[in-house]
């Protein structure tokens, strides 16, 4: 018999600004990061006032995670000390593993115009953590979208049987295993999620009002909730309206997270290492 997941805790995302002033909603990210293992940071960007946005984010470096832009509406254009150039459009995907070192800008291409997505780090086993940096961009086209009824998916990565289909993501030779869905839940629909017990799972509401569970506990839009153990999720939709949200799941590493900025290791003397590899020039010559 299944054991249905409970909410036990819910996040209010909130305003912050990244980059050169980019105005955003901090869903999760920062204090007690072993909560959400082994993802690390969601954040949602979305406007029409290009000031809000115009400034993007000029070349940073990142070392010992993976992120993972996925762009609703907008256009914007990833560089790297790789040589890679991409533009993010609609819908599509950007998978970028930092590993041992990765220096990158992600710039808009608009002056007006709404620009809308999420960015979700998610981190890297040890073992990954000094690899070579590796990037990936993805056309909206490319992402499977699965039909369940009146409902949909569009599956990012990962895979797991909904409603007696198999729902299998773009992704899914990652070294965490996430599941990352975007779901269009119509009025008065639910869906049930099979995960395993252990994994870490998480549903951000982003359109519309959701419950959550047996006891049906209420999760508002802009809103994080973090499940307990178990291996089901029941996701309804008791509004009048369609509802949109990411699901969010994978098995933790259990293993230290020393984050400063954007290096995140297993120890702070590693921590200090990529400080002096970014200051001395060698941190994209490390992976």
């Amino acid at each position: 018999m299944s054991q249905v997941r409970k909410v036990t805790e819910i996040i209010n995302a909130q305003p912050a600004s990244d980059g050169d002033g980019v105005k955003l909603l901090r869903v999760f990210g920062g204090r007690g990061p072993e909560r959400f293992d082994p993802f690390l940071m969601l954040d949602e960007f979305g406007s029409n006032e290009a000031s809000d946005y115009i400034g993007g984010f000029p070349p940073h470096p990142h070392r010992g995670f993976e992120t993972v832009t996925y762009m609703l509406q907008g256009k914007m254009e990833h560089r790297d000390h790789m040589g890679n150039v991409g533009l993010l459009n609609d819908g599509d995907v950007q998978w970028m593993s930092a590993a041992g070192g990765v220096i990158h800008s992600e710039m808009p291409k608009q002056t007006e115009g709404k620009m809308r997505g999420f960015q979700l780090w998610v981190n890297l086993p040890a073992k990954e953590k000094m690899l070579p940096a590796s990037y990936s961009d993805v056309s909206g086209e490319e992402i499977p979208v699965f039909t369940l009824g009146s409902n949909r998916i569009k599956a990012i990565a990962g895979s797991m049987t909904v409603a007696e289909q198999e729902v299998v993501g773009r992704f899914t030779d990652v070294a965490t295993k996430p599941v990352y869905f975007d779901v269009y839940l119509q009025a008065g629909e639910q869906l049930s999620f099979p995960v395993d017990s252990e994994a870490t799972a998480l549903i951000y509401g982003y359109e519309g009002d959701l419950s959550l569970g047996e006891a049906k506990t209420g999760l508002a839009a802009k809103q994080l909730a973090r499940l307990t153990e178990g291996d089901e999720i029941i996701v309804h939709n008791p509004a009048g309206s369609e509802a949109r949200f990411l699901f969010m799941s994978a098995i933790p590493l259990r293993e230290p997270i020393v984050q400063y900025g954007p290096f995140v290791m297993n120890s702070q003397a590693e921590i200090e290492q990529a400080l002096a590899d970014y200051r001395s020039g060698r941190l994209v010559k490390a992976g």
